[in-house]
């Protein structure tokens, strides 16, 4: 019996050790910036390489100003492709891989969301981008309002997608708060599976929907950009927009800004309260506010079409309002709810081919 016992505490002690061992080896991890889909190139800024997606528009015509996509936490700019080509036929759209996912580097540290935004200021600049439109989801909506208050020049205006204004606003998915626990969450990491990280990315869609499914043709997306990350980049990015919003809301940072605002998300979000939230950001001077109904948290990927509708509307109508300006009426529109507010290149190529 003792030793059985004795076993039993020396098996304790060495996964123990196991644990702490694999979690300081975790927290170290760091990954290069590489290419990662056809049509990627690392754009280096100061600190960090990023991985971009420079597509010139492709149809005749006049073309419009260049509209910027973000993507969200735990994802891609493979997020953007439902609604790309239509987005791309009369303007230069940009996609960037933000610090710590896709083919953009994953370092130790770096993910406070003013240098999120600055690290695609760095790029966006490199390649001449000026006066965009500038598209968030989720996350990248949380940069794209820093990047508004960094680089005035740069943002014209902002369309936030699935995007909460205040901290305590989003509900973290089971897994995720698991994997954000010391030692438990690292083990988790290492030993998280396919079916494991697809159930983790539900919560990111309408109730009932099959992740498989979500991205024609690429069955495994959410698996490949969850595992693109490393342990630290994917807790790091994460609370450190917890931090973001803690300091201050999204609507009051933006509305402090002026730039033309206009807030979607899906009346089925899971992550999100978008009833509630949108009367934050329906109270920014000139915001105007849709929901689309029958969607979840991903808009640009569940109604790909309405979604590159409404910003292609708002990319496209002169000139910017002014801080204060009225905003538009309420209306319908499209089944949805409608809501006018109150007031240097390293590489390029293909690789190995969202939260």
């Amino acid at each position: 019996m003792r030793r059985a016992l004795k076993f039993v505490l020396v098996a304790l002690v060495v996964l123990i050790a196991l644990g702490i061992v694999n979690a300081l080896v975790l927290d170290s991890q760091t990954k290069p910036a590489e290419v990662t889909a056809d049509g990627g190139e690392i754009e280096t800024a100061s600190s960090v390489d990023l991985q971009v997606f420079d597509s010139p528009a492709t149809g005749p015509g006049p073309e419009g100003a260049p509209i910027v996509l973000l993507h969200c936490f735990g994802c891609s700019s493979q997020w953007w492709n439902p609604i790309l080509e239509q987005l791309n036929e009369r303007h230069r759209v940009v996609r960037v891989d933000l610090i710590g996912h896709g083919g953009s580097e994953k370092p130790q540290s770096g993910y406070e969301i003013e240098a999120q935004a600055a690290a695609a200021a760095e790029a966006l600049n490199s390649l001449g981008v000026q006066g965009a439109t500038v598209v968030g989801h989720s996350l990248g909506g949380i940069v794209a309002s820093s990047l508004a208050e960094q680089a005035s020049e740069l943002v014209d205006r902002v369309v936030l997608i699935g995007v909460p204004s205040e901290s305590g606003e989003a509900s973290l998915p089971f897994t995720e708060k698991v994997i954000r626990t010391p030692v438990i969450g690292q083990a988790t990491w290492r030993l998280r599976l396919d079916a494991m990280i697809k159930r983790g990315y539900e919560s990111a869609f309408a109730p009932g929907t099959d992740v498989s499914e979500v991205f024609p043709g690429d069955p495994d997306r959410v698996v490949d950009d969850n595992r693109a990350m490393t342990y630290d980049s994917f807790t790091s990015a994460s609370e450190r927009a917890d931090d973001f919003l803690e300091e201050q809301p999204v609507a009051s940072r933006l509305a402090a800004t002026g730039v033309p605002l206009m807030w979607i998300d899906g009346s089925e979000d899971q992550i999100i309260d978008a009833t509630a939230v949108s009367e934050e950001f329906h109270a920014v001077p000139g915001a105007i506010t849709k929901l689309i109904d029958g969607v979840g948290h991903s808009p640009n990927v569940e109604a790909p079409d309405e979604t590159a509708k409404l910003i292609l509307d708002f990319a496209g109508v002169a000139p910017p309002l002014a801080p204060g300006a009225a905003g538009a009426s309420d209306e319908k529109k499209g089944g949805g709810k409608d809501n006018g507010g109150k007031g240097g290149k390293k590489n390029a190529g293909a690789g190995k081919g969202g939260g």
